[in-house]
């Protein structure tokens, strides 16, 4: 394909280095079941932005392995100073003379380059929390970065360093058992002279937690600067090696006593159960700046909470996110709609319950559906019959177009236990993967997930993983306007899959009882997940209140819930990702009104429309649906909750 350059990403290249840019996005034309390819779909539309979007990301992927210390003061200097100059080119466009798909690219690229920016005072905030346990990481980054940049080494200048990087870590882990013992005792006459001369540093659990993080990704780092000399610098091989080996170890024992004694987790003795660290700036993972994640060693077991702390981000930071996401709430009117949510869902629960023969009391008919299980092997079956449900029920009623190879491709994978304890139902996708009991597992787990994946909670969700959810999704976002997945935002990604929850149920696809109890336990679950995960950002709910309010108000099994808080603060996701089902899911409910109810739209076109313009915020597709007039300074106000 023959290279083109739009005017903006010339403008643009004012300040970066030139370079060519190909197109590979497909049109607005509708496939149908069983319909040739109509080469005129694969013309890209016409846009002067998408070349410029193109080149940010590929010039972020490549400033990001430029720069792996997330610690690095440097990186995030770099990283401001690249968002900076995208932000004054911006600036240097004709705003008016962009067409309207061009003017919702330009306002989204301002919106995140806005968020990248406060992001990285985020994590400059966060990391002079965790600097006092980390005296040494200036000077294991500085022996990477130096690295990097080819200088030259001084092997016996670094084996010195070492040393003295070991004896500060020494006396760090000291200050902080000092300052363990003050909280439980009084220091006493008897303490040694040189324990009196030890300053003792308290510190909280959550900020242990990110430091043992960071102290994992300087391990690696070092690591990485070693390895490049070792055996092949024989000098370097000679003076180094002995500190090397001292440091490398000192880094492990202090990070394992940072995890033990102060955030309160053991870590197991698995080679395979290190978890990967979250990026940091202009990496693909967003969310508040975080750097926490589950220490590297621990395995998740059945029946422990031990091992969920988090990392609460405060309410600063969630505005920052919710800015970013072109949600004009507050955290706290959030949870209210969380709340009023949950409450529906209980007075629908009850009206079910007397439909079984049991009264108000929606816990027991719960119960009841609960016990609906498949026998062991034979849930693959179950789940297959009923994705080819739903997917008969969306043509049936012309709900959206489900192209001939997405219906082929879909494909199914069994869970294994282990991950079972971070996600006890299926995950979906192109390959949707099925929770269920093995052999290996005790009996009250085998129990627990056999109730957690019924055949009426499965029967609420197949749909949401496959078609029209998640599976749809992606297939359709592969193939059209993927410049834009550095907009990608939980508001349409899991939103998308939770509208067609809220579509089905007022369409009836529910068809019993047992069937609305299925659809209301999960919409319960995703209000309460706004609750929960807001109110810990907060600092208002502890990981044990999230648990407690799961089995409690919602009815999960407490293995399950268990799994969901973990699965939830463990750092894999962002701090609004669990709150932006339900909210997501109601955005584009409310945008269905407005459209489809009307008259305006039919439901094939509102539909195919939605996931032709990929993952941005659900604003924007409303202000493109609607041909709404946009400015430069575009600022989100659409209260979109009734």
């Amino acid at each position: 394909m023959p290279h083109r350059f739009s005017p903006i990403l010339i403008r643009l290249l004012i300040v970066t280095v030139a370079g060519s840019t190909s197109f590979s996005t497909l049109g607005h034309a509708q496939t149908r079941p069983n319909e040739r390819y109509d080469v005129a779909e694969l013309k890209p539309p016409e846009s002067e932005m998408t070349g410029a979007l193109e080149r940010y990301a590929t010039d972020r992927t490549g400033l990001t392995r430029s720069y792996p210390v997330s610690t690095s003061p440097a990186r995030l200097a770099r990283f401001k100073d690249f968002y900076n100059e995208w932000l004054a080119s911006l600036q240097r466009i004709n705003f008016d003379s962009l067409n309207q798909d061009d003017k919702v690219d330009y306002i989204l690229f301002k919106n995140h380059l806005d968020h990248e920016i406060r992001q990285l005072d985020i994590q400059s905030k966060q990391l002079a929390e965790i600097s006092p346990l980390l005296p040494f990481a200036t000077s294991i980054t500085d022996l990477e970065e130096a690295r990097r940049r080819m200088e030259p080494i001084d092997s016996a200048k670094a084996a010195a360093l070492l040393t003295d990087l070991k004896k500060q870590i020494d006396e760090k882990r000291k200050a902080v058992e000092a300052g363990l013992k003050s909280e439980n005792s009084r220091s006493s006459a008897s303490d040694s002279k040189s324990e009196e001369k030890i300053e003792p540093i308290k510190v909280k659990k959550t900020v242990a937690n990110r430091a043992v993080a960071a102290i994992n990704n300087l391990k690696s780092s070092l690591k990485n600067w070693y390895t490049f000399y070792e055996g092949y610098d024989p000098v370097f091989t000679w003076w180094v090696g002995e500190p090397y080996k001292a440091m490398d170890q000192s880094l492990t024992t202090y990070a394992a006593f940072l995890s033990e004694k102060v955030v309160g987790i053991k870590p197991a003795e698995s080679p395979n159960s290190a978890a990967s660290g979250r990026s940091g700036a202009g990496g693909p993972a967003q969310g508040g700046g975080q750097t926490n994640q589950r220490p590297t060693g621990v395995t998740p077991r059945a029946g422990d909470t031990s091992d969920i702390v988090g990392d609460p981000i405060g309410r600063e930071a969630l505005l920052s996110e919710l800015q970013s996401e072109m949600i004009p709430y507050t955290p706290e009117e959030l949870i209210a709609i969380g709340e009023k949510d949950m409450a529906w869902c209980e007075a629908e629960m009850k009206k079910a319950s007397r439909e079984l023969g049991y009264g108000d009391d929606w816990h027991k008919a719960l119960e009841h559906v609960k016990n609906l299980y498949v026998e062991p092997g034979k849930q693959p079956e179950l789940i297959r019959n009923l994705a080819l449900e739903a997917i008969k029920f969306v043509d049936d009623h012309d709900l959206v177009t489900v192209p001939q190879l997405a219906r082929d491709i879909w494909r199914m994978e069994m869970m294994t236990p282990e991950r079972q304890l971070v996600s006890p139902f299926f995950l979906g996708g192109e390959v949707i993967l099925v929770s269920f009991p093995t052999n290996g597992m005790a009996h009250e787990q085998k129990m627990m997930s056999m109730r957690g994946n019924n055949i009426h909670f499965a029967r609420a969700t197949v749909f949401h993983e496959l078609i029209p959810g998640h599976h749809l999704q992606g297939f359709m976002t592969a193939r059209y306007r993927p410049y834009r997945n550095i907009f990608s935002t939980p508001f349409w990604g899991e939103g998308w899959a939770l509208y067609w929850e809220l579509m089905m149920w007022d369409m009836k696809f529910a068809k019993s009882p047992e069937n609305r109890i299925g659809m209301l336990f999960w919409r319960m679950h995703r209000g309460a997940r706004i609750v929960f995960s807001l109110s810990f950002h907060l600092e208002k709910m502890t990981p044990q209140e999230c648990i407690d309010m799961l089995v409690k108000r919602v009815g999960h099994e407490p293995d399950n819930a268990t799994a969901e808080v973990r699965r939830s603060f463990d750092g894999s996701y962002g701090p609004l990702y669990q709150a932006a089902y339900l909210l997501g899911g109601m955005q584009l409910y409310s945008l269905h009104h407005d459209l489809v109810d009307s008259g305006k739209m039919t439901n094939r076109a509102f539909h195919d429309w939605i996931l032709k313009e990929n993952r941005i915020p659900i604003e924007m597709v409303r202000a493109i649906l609607t041909k709404q007039k946009l400015t430069r300074d575009f600022k989100t106000n659409w209260r979109f909750a009734q």
